[in-house]
């Protein structure tokens, strides 16, 4: 297992979001706390701020997430809500172009341990019926394992 923090380059250091380089988009990302992790048949992506709402960091989330799927290809994508009270409409956007992404190759995104007043975003926006959802990440990593 593999697992990438946002916010930190390849020799793990903090890269300073006041410079001007490429790695500075990665603390945006760590604003809204992302980790991801690559697992056997899929791989994790854990928000864990419990609210995301910061536009530069959400918007710095998807491009490191599409950039993580242009190198891997996973054939699942798990997003983790366990830490997750309130987001933002941006992060539905951004769910919805990830999904739109991985199914160009037969990808699926899927949510795990979102809690139930999030979900009735989803329910309200008929979301419900586009992601599958699983109560936590063992289970959505298992169903990825036998499927």
């Amino acid at each position: 297992m593999q697992e990438l923090n946002m916010g930190y380059n390849s020799v793990g250091t903090t890269v300073d979001a006041d410079t001007d380089s490429p790695g500075a988009s990665w603390d945006m990302a760590e604003k809204i706390g992302l980790d991801m992790i690559t697992e056997a048949n899929g791989a994790v992506v854990a928000f864990k701020s419990a609210s995301i709402t910061d536009v530069e960091g959400i918007t710095s989330a998807a491009q490191r997430i599409q950039q993580f799927l242009d190198e891997n290809q996973p054939r699942r994508l798990i997003f983790d809500f366990e830490a997750v009270k309130f987001f933002s409409s941006q992060l539905l956007g951004l769910l919805l172009n990830i999904r739109a992404k991985l199914r160009k190759y037969d990808g699926e995104a899927v949510i795990s341990a979102i809690n139930p007043q999030l979900y009735r975003v989803f329910r309200i926006t008929n979301l419900d019926k586009v992601f599958t959802f699983f109560p936590d990440r063992e289970s959505a990593l298992r169903a990825a394992n036998t499927g």
